[in-house]
């Protein structure tokens, strides 16, 4: 049994980027301060990259029922410029980092828990499973949060899928002590997307151990639109290319599927373009296998939002592939 005693007297920032998201910002707040007591005594700071929305009244009426609220700007926008508030000499005295972010809601003690563990493994960092459900009750939405459970919309990644906790080399972030994540200099703002994966190839690099806490679980909503899944997926392909440039790395088997999925349908393009048929016969296997995605999807929870999981998957694969690959075709930074 953890003994989240440790974590009393611990000074904690809790860090939340945020960009027009009066949708989820106070039902995320609250789950992280309703039931836990370390929580409630944490520097809880939103750093709001200028949202036109409610967030910031939102934030603001918040902050008067719990006081250890904080709004603060992030003109950069970017969600690496957030956390790096962090470094900020006005919290030299904080021990430890704790992100969180807006499409999310967490479990009660969340934060005690992360504290407790941090010290219980000697990690500089602990990371988290996401457990994706629905924003809306929409179909397509309702597909996309499925299919991320599943290795078909995830790749089986230990932070998507995971049920066994232990050291790994990239997580879900959720807790940092601050000592290491300042001698690392923070997330590289440079990056568009797959910042959490650089900083964690630093942070290993230095000797510094990950933890994946998988009793630690995060309920995550995914976006609810075609459009913004392609965008959000284009920027994690994106990104994960320049990290693997950056440091040399070569992708993951489940990085490269999406990549070779691209090149399977543009060959299968040009194929019936050249009158080449037999060139088509990867993308018809994919198209099929997307149809077993979204039959298998709507089976297992007994529903026709599931028919759209296939459609979902595709657009996550294609557009992380696509990302990938036109971030690679640049080649290494100078």
């Amino acid at each position: 049994m953890l003994d989240t005693t440790v974590a009393q007297g611990t000074k904690v920032l809790v860090l939340i980027p945020a960009l027009n998201e009066e949708a989820h910002i106070e039902l995320c707040l609250r789950s992280i301060l309703t039931h836990d007591e370390l929580a409630r005594t944490a520097a809880v700071c939103v750093a709001d990259g200028g949202s036109t929305d409610a967030t910031r009244g939102i934030v603001t009426k918040l902050s008067a029922e719990f006081p250890n609220i904080q709004l603060l700007d992030n003109p950069k926008r970017l969600q690496s410029a957030a956390m790096n508030l962090a470094l900020d000499p006005m919290w030299d005295d904080r021990d430890i980092l704790v992100r969180c972010d807006c499409h999310a809601v967490y479990p009660a003690g969340y934060v005690s828990r992360l504290i407790a563990v941090l010290h219980a493994k000697d990690a500089a960092s602990v990371v988290v499973p996401l457990d994706s459900e629905p924003a809306s009750p929409a179909a397509f939405a309702t597909a996309v949060a499925w299919v991320s459970n599943t290795p078909f919309g995830t790749g089986g990644s230990a932070h998507r899928a995971g049920r066994v906790s232990g050291y790994v080399d990239h997580g879900h972030h959720a807790a940092f002590r601050l000592d290491d994540f300042r001698a690392v200099g923070g997330y590289d703002e440079t990056m568009v997307a797959n910042e959490d994966a650089e900083l964690d190839r630093r942070i290993t690099g230095k000797g510094g151990r990950i933890w994946l806490d998988c009793d630690n679980r995060v309920t995550y909503f995914p976006r609810d639109k075609p459009h913004r899944l392609w965008q959000q997926y284009f920027r994690y392909g994106y990104g994960r290319a320049t990290t693997c440039l950056r440091h040399g790395q070569r992708p993951k088997l489940r990085q490269l599927a999406p990549v070779l999925i691209v090149l399977a349908l543009l060959i299968g393009l040009l194929g019936a373009i050249l009158g080449q048929p037999w060139l088509l016969l990867p993308s018809v296997i994919y198209l099929l296998g997307l149809m077993f995605v979204s039959a298998r999807v709507a089976y297992s929870h007994d529903s026709s939002k599931g028919l759209l999981a296939g459609v979902a998957a595709g657009i996550m694969h294609v557009s992380w592939g696509m990302g990938f690959l036109s971030r690679f075709v640049r080649g290494r930074e100078r």
